[in-house]
């Protein structure tokens, strides 16, 4: 009975080794094989996708390349790219910004630093609103030099917080040019920002003060109380001078603009320049704001901003402080609109002198309100020379404060910036002229007008004229007009009797050669 009993244990167990030995040779079979691709597919798949993953972080902008896979990210974070950004205060370099310290500019004010600018320029052109940064806490000497299309991409912005310098040495000026700064044939350009364009000019008034000898025709009014000679500009007169004759006689703008479209200038400082502060010549769609321009009152011919055949141009927000007119409206120009400004020292606001030389002259729709003058040559002036023609039409001078003006309010058609002019018959004829809400004191003459003699004034209107004079070094002078027709729509102080109510009797009727 034993011994059955051990044959069925020992069968028993023989089995149970057989069916262990089977299941544990399946199980190798199962891991071996499928076990290992099944790890080798993982690993590719973890490298695919964090490969991936840095890719697009790089295409996002801004993400870096690794050699090697990166490690997984931890769980809920994602990466966070600043986007680029500039403003005045925190400034960020951006793929649509080119700094032209970037460029090779040291901003030390000694390098000339004008090739950088170009550099600048030409890579900032081809990106559309792209911005060309001129660093704040910098000073860089630049050249003569031109930012100019027409293939510049569209809406460029030259962002100005440094300081920009003129170079003093003739050499780099040659025989002379017309500006020092050029923006030509643009669409969509502003300068703008905290910075300062200084053209240096003391040189070149001092060599004109020697070389000019032009006068201002109203200069002649100027008679002191005490009969002695007195010359006004003469603070910076040089009697010798070692740069005398250096300088070229052509002296340049500042910052002039040319056959662009709607320019903007903004925030800046011109100073100083050699001629004209700030031009505009062939453009359509200006607008000049919050922007200075300042000048001693004898910088010689420093003309604040200066329009030449263009349109559609808004100048406001604006102090202006120079040698010659804040604002110069020249031919060509119309639907001109200059407001909230403020003007001195300098020439007042001037449309003209047109005509000269036998020219024709067309301006139009010119609009001045809500301007404050002190201590000017001039109010508010149209003037033109004898032997011109063209006509200057539709005008509002309104709600102007002029304190110590010598002329506050002028119409000269006998303009004459030399010693002896030429009489002549034709002129440009001046028609709907509007004087209103003119008031505070002048030190010579309240009103002038000097009109043609065979194509008088039309339409000259006067309303709530009240000017005072302020006694102090000179003689005054009672309101003048000559040849000068319109309306006195309320008293004026002083009155302005010399007006002659309604149209003249006879005049020269224009020829198609005349009108414009």
């Amino acid at each position: 009975m034993r011994e059955v009993n051990l044959k069925h244990f020992t069968f028993a167990l023989l089995v149970t080794i057989l069916v262990w030995s089977s299941t544990y040779q399946s199980c190798n079979a199962r891991r071996g094989k499928h076990w290992r691709h099944s790890r080798t597919t993982s690993d590719s798949l973890y490298k695919k996708k964090y490969k991936n993953h840095g890719n697009s972080y790089n295409h996002r902008g801004g993400g870096y390349k690794s050699k090697s896979p990166p490690k997984p990210p931890v769980k809920g974070y994602t990466p966070v790219v600043p986007p680029p950004s500039y403003d005045d205060d925190n400034p960020t370099i951006s793929s649509t910004t080119f700094n032209v310290l970037q460029f090779g500019a040291k901003g030390d004010g000694n390098t000339d630093d004008t090739k950088a600018f170009e550099a600048a320029w030409v890579a900032a052109c081809k990106v559309e609103a792209s911005t060309v940064l001129v660093p704040p806490n910098y000073v860089f000497l630049v050249g003569p030099i031109s930012f100019s299309g027409p293939y510049c991409r569209q809406n460029i912005v030259f962002q100005l917080d440094g300081t920009i310098i003129a170079p003093t040495s003739w050499k780099a000026w040659g025989s002379g040019l017309f500006q020092w700064i050029l923006f030509s044939k643009l669409n969509g350009i502003s300068v703008r920002g905290k910075g300062i364009i200084d053209g240096r000019g003391s040189l070149w008034w001092k060599e004109s003060s020697q070389l000019d000898e032009s006068i201002n025709d109203e200069s002649l009014l100027v008679v002191p109380i005490t009969n002695t000679t007195t010359d006004k500009n003469n603070s910076q007169a040089v009697t010798s001078s070692d740069l005398y004759g250096k300088m070229p006689s052509i002296k340049p703008t500042a910052l002039r603009f040319y056959g662009s479209f709607n320019a903007t200038v903004t925030g800046i400082t011109i100073q100083n320049s050699p001629q004209c502060h700030l031009k505009f010549d062939n453009c359509v769609g200006v607008e000049v704001f919050n922007m200075n321009v300042t000048s001693p009152g004898n910088s010689l011919n420093t003309d604040g901003i200066h329009l030449q055949n263009s349109k559609d141009v808004v100048i406001h927000s604006t102090n202006l402080a120079c040698g010659d007119d804040c604002v110069s409206v020249q031919t060509g120009c119309s639907n001109i609109y200059i407001h909230n400004v403020n003007c001195g020292p300098g020439h007042g606001i001037s449309i003209g002198g047109l005509g000269k030389d036998n020219t024709k002259a067309c301006v139009s729709n010119i609009t001045v309100r809500d301007v404050m003058m002190h201590n000017t040559t001039n109010g508010v002036r149209i003037k033109t020379w004898q032997g011109g023609s063209g006509s200057v039409q539709g005008v509002l001078f309104s709600n102007i404060q002029v304190s110590e003006v010598e002329f506050p309010i002028v119409i000269d058609q006998y303009y004459c910036d030399k010693r002896i002019c030429k009489n002549q018959t034709s002129a440009v004829a001046l028609s709907g002229i509007n004087y209103e809400k003119i008031r505070g004191t002048y030190t010579i003459k309240p009103v002038h007008f000097a009109c043609s003699d065979s194509l008088p004034c039309e339409g000259v209107t006067l309303t709530n004229i009240k000017l005072e004079p302020q006694q102090e070094r000179y003689r005054m002078f009672n309101p003048f007009c000559w040849q000068t027709f319109g309306e006195l729509n309320t008293p004026s102080l002083p009155p302005i009797d010399c007006l002659q109510i309604g149209k003249p009797s006879s005049n020269r009727i224009q020829s198609d050669h005349d009108s414009c």
